[in-house]
C-alpha cells in the first residue's frame, strides 16, 4: 500500500500542478468546505474534473495532505476505495477527491463507509445517470450533490471575452428583460456570439481545440453509450447499437414527437425496453424528455416529445439540424437546470406550472397563445425584446 500510495501522491501533485484554468464554472461556489462529502453529477465533459483540480490546488494545505485520483485508474482497480481512503487518514491525509466514481464497484457502500468511519473530506464526480437518492446506500442523506450543466451562454461569453457578466434569475426576466438587454448590449453584441455557442459552445473543451470540437463531442457521447451507461446499467453489448438508432432518430424531425409504437417497430425491440432505454439516455444527459405536468415522470410514462439535451448535440449527429429544434432545445435545457418544464398543447412549454412560453423567429406571433394568462413569446434574432416577447439569447444568462 505504501508504494501505491506514493504513485497515487505523486500523480495527484502532477495533475493539480499542471491544472492552469482559472476561469471557475457557476458551481465552483457550491463547493463548501465545511461539507464532509460533496459529490459532482453531470455529463461527461462539462467541466467536473478541472474544477476539482481547481478546487485542490486552492487549498492552503501540502500536497500530501490532499489526494485526487480517477476510479478507472489501472492502478486502483483491485483495490477498494475505502482501504485507499483508510491508508491515506493514516499517513496524515486531509482531503480526498474521487473522480469516475461509478467506475468502482460498489461504490455506494464504499462512499458510506469512508463518510461513517473515517476523518476525511471528501469530494467526488460520477456520471449524470447515477440516482444517488435510490443507491445502496443512500448517499444522498451523507453527500451534498450538485448537479452540472454545460456552459451557459453567460459562462460562453465570460470565457471568450474575458470578461464578468451577471446572472438573472427567470422572474427578472420576465418582468425587466427590455432594461436587462439594453444594459447587457453595452458589454457584447448577443447575436453575434449566439449561433457559434449554440453549434459548439456548451461543453467547455471548446476552448480547448475549436476545429476539433464536433469529433470530440461525438467521440464523448460515444464512450457515454459505450462505457458510462453499461457500467451503471448492466446493458449488454449487443444493445449498445440501439442506444445509438435512438439517438440518430432525433435527428428527423422538429423535434421529435414519440410514437411508442412506431418507435418500438422501427428500432426492432419490445416496447418496455424501449422505455428503459429512452430512459437511460434521459439519465445520462443525451436525451431531454418533455412530459406533460399531469403525466409525471415515472419510467414507463411516455414522454412527449424527446430533444437531443442540448443544441451542439445536433450539430455532432445530425446532417442539417432543424434551426426550430435548435431553439427548443436550447430553452429547455437552459431552463432544466432550475426549473420544471412540461410539455404543453399551447405553446410550446410550461414552466413551473405558471407561465407558458412560445418559441420562434423574431417575427413569431403571439396567436398561438394570445388568450392564455402569463404568456410569453421567446424570439430568436432579436437583441431586444418588448412587451411579452423576449429575446432567446436572454435566457441563456440564468447560470
Amino acid at each position: 500500500m505504501d508504494n501505491l500510495l506514493e504513485a497515487l501522491l505523486e500523480n495527484s501533485t502532477r495533475l493539480i500542478t499542471q491544472c492552469k484554468s482559472r476561469y471557475e464554472r457557476y458551481f465552483a461556489k457550491s463547493i463548501d468546505e465545511n461539507q464532509k462529502m460533496i459529490g459532482l453529477i453531470g455529463a461527461r465533459g462539462v467541466g467536473k474534473t478541472t474544477t476539482i483540480l481547481q478546487h485542490l490546488r486552492g487549498l492552503d494545505l501540502p500536497f500530501e495532505k490532499k489526494l485526487y485520483f480517477s476510479a478507472d485508474m489501472i492502478e486502483v482497480s483491485d483495490v477498494s476505495l475505502f482501504e485507499i481512503a483508510k491508508y491515506f487518514e493514516l499517513h496524515g491525509g486531509e482531503v480526498l477527491a474521487i473522480d469516475e466514481i461509478h467506475k468502482s464497484r460498489n461504490f455506494e457502500i464504499e462512499l458510506k463507509n469512508i463518510y461513517d468511519r473515517l476523518n476525511l473530506r471528501v469530494m467526488f464526480s460520477g456520471s449524470s445517470a447515477l440516482r444517488l437518492e435510490h443507491s445502496k446506500a443512500d448517499l444522498s442523506r451523507r453527500a451534498v450533490i450538485v448537479h452540472v450543466q454545460g456552459l451557459s451562454y453567460r459562462e460562453f461569453l465570460e470565457m471568450k471575452l474575458d470578461t464578468s457578466l451577471p446572472r438573472y434569475t427567470l422572474e427578472e426576466i420576465l418582468e425587466d428583460h427590455t432594461q436587462i438587454a439594453t444594459t447587457l448590449l453595452s458589454f457584447f453584441k448577443p447575436l453575434e456570439h449566439f449561433t457559434p455557442y449554440l453549434k459548439m459552445g456548451y461543453y467547455p473543451f471548446y476552448f480547448a481545440d475549436q476545429e476539433r470540437y464536433l469529433e470530440k463531442l461525438e467521440r464523448t457521447i460515444n464512450v457515454v453509450i459505450e462505457v458510462d451507461l453499461p457500467s451503471i446499467f448492466s446493458i449488454k453489448y449487443e444493445n449498445v447499437v440501439n442506444l445509438k438508432k435512438l439517438v440518430k432518430l432525433l435527428c428527423l424531425s422538429e423535434p421529435y414527437t414519440v410514437n411508442i409504437s412506431a418507435l418500438s417497430k422501427k428500432i426492432g425491440i419490445p416496447r418496455d425496453r424501449l422505455y428503459l432505454y429512452m430512459d437511460y439516455l434521459t439519465r445520462g444527459t443525451i436525451f431531454l424528455a418533455l412530459r406533460a405536468k399531469h403525466r409525471g415522470d415515472g419510467l414507463f410514462t411516455k414522454p412527449e416529445k424527446l430533444y437531443l439535451h442540448n443544441p451542439n448535440l445536433y450539430h455532432a449527429y445530425c446532417k442539417d439540424p432543424m434551426k426550430g429544434t435548435i431553439r427548443e432545445t436550447f430553452f429547455a435545457n437552459a431552463l432544466s437546470l432550475n426549473h420544471e418544464i412540461n410539455y404543453s398543447k399551447i405553446g410550446d412549454f410550461l414552466v413551473d406550472g405558471r407561465y407558458l412560453f412560445e418559441i420562434g423567429g423574431k417575427n413569431k406571433s403571439f396567436k398561438q397563445i394570445k388568450d392564455a394568462k402569463e404568456s410569453f413569446v421567446v424570439a430568436d434574432d432579436i437583441e431586444i425584446g418588448f412587451g411579452n416577447k423576449i429575446p432567446l439569447w436572454l435566457f441563456g444568462f440564468l447560470y
